[in-house]
């Protein structure tokens, strides 16, 4: 009997770290995840600054990274996009999308995610989902998944589901050029 509590155990332990290594949840297939245009949204970052979708405008591309304060594999990434966001091409920006908050009012998730971007020194806007946003986050059901939205707030090319910031890299020059 002690014998299959651990075997048991051990197997628990391995799939934990699988499915944390792939990302969060499962793989994103839902259509609404495939729009093309971003949701027009009136919402506040984590520190209660208004942002709408006019963020786009001063930027040709910019990465979206949605997150949850929840997920291993989006905290880990943090201080490396960070870090990045730093050194951007002028004509590019990082954003966030803290996915789990609820709305303004989720103070105990904003907290966490306040505390998880200022020990991972993030200074990009992270955004608190307004309706319409929550609405797109319904389709994406893997974090962390990071898009590119241009000035015109359209979503270009593919969404990259799980952590891979070299990858964000990649796509980001392809989308410059």
């Amino acid at each position: 009997m002690n014998k299959f509590i651990k075997l048991t155990s051990m197997a628990l332990v391995v799939m934990t770290i699988l499915l944390l290594s792939a990302g969060c949840l499962a793989e994103n297939t839902s259509s609404r995840a495939k729009e093309k245009k971003f949701p027009a949204f009136q919402s506040v970052d984590l520190a209660g600054n208004a942002v709408t979708q006019d963020i786009f405008k001063g930027k040709r591309v910019t990465v979206v990274n949605i997150w949850g304060t929840f997920c291993p594999p989006c905290i880990g990434e943090m201080p490396e996009l960070g870090e990045w966001a730093g050194q951007m091409p002028a004509d590019a920006q990082i954003i966030g999308i803290v996915c789990d908050v609820s709305d303004k009012n989720d103070m105990e998730t904003i907290n966490e995610a306040k505390r998880i971007t200022a020990e991972s020194n993030v200074k990009f806007v992270n955004i608190i989902p307004d309706e319409g946003i929550m609405r797109y986050l319904d389709g994406v059901e893997a974090v962390p998944t990071t898009i590119f939205v241009n000035a015109e707030g359209n979503i270009i090319g593919e969404a990259v589901i799980g952590a891979d910031v070299p990858k964000y890299k990649e796509l980001l020059t392809r989308y410059l050029k």
